[in-house]
């Protein structure tokens, strides 16, 4: 009896202990990845700005080819959305919020169960014979416990991913 007190003791402790190691660790976190491109922004910014063209290039498209998703609002640029249900992948949506055409588009993307959404672009920056496209992403945890716990993490989870996706977007932009 006196063990199982213990081991309760102790494993409440240590529960407490990652609680108060999640509330000291930030809020914010943010990826960023970039690659260049030969050739120029004009051939590039209609497979960043045109959501069902991601298919071609997106890992996470890739990676569940059955992804079911559902596009709303104009074709290509502001307010292009769309949602996605993926059982590898996860539920979610992104929306173009802003956009500069052959320069850069901004994003808002969420994820179920994950709290705030994130916000993001791609930006393209030409310099005469090829194209630095660049991939940021940033977001907050504040007020979802489990995505501060995940947070200090994300440059490690998603970073890969945004660099895959860049090099099938160089691969993609390339050939045409």
């Amino acid at each position: 009896m006196r063990l199982l007190k213990r081991l309760l003791i102790g494993l409440a402790a240590v529960i407490l202990i990652l609680i108060a190691a999640a509330y000291m660790m930030p809020n914010q976190y943010g990826v960023i990845r970039s690659i260049k491109i030969n050739t120029s922004p004009e051939k590039i910014y209609p497979l960043i700005a045109t959501p069902k063209e991601w298919k071609k290039w997106s890992v996470w498209n890739q990676r569940d080819p059955n992804m079911e998703m559902l596009f709303s609002g104009p074709e290509t640029g502001a307010g292009a959305a769309w949602d996605w249900k993926s059982k590898s992948e996860g539920n979610g949506g992104m929306k173009f919020t802003k956009v500069t055409t052959n320069q850069v588009i901004h994003y808002e993307l969420y994820f179920e169960d994950m709290g705030k959404p994130s916000t993001g672009n791609l930006s393209l920056e030409s310099d005469g014979t090829s194209t630095k496209v660049t991939w940021t992403m940033t977001g907050t945890s504040e007020g979802n416990f489990m995505m501060k716990l995940f947070a200090p993490f994300m440059d490690k989870m998603v970073g890969p991913d945004f660099d895959s996706g860049l090099k099938n977007l160089k691969l993609v932009a390339e050939k045409n």
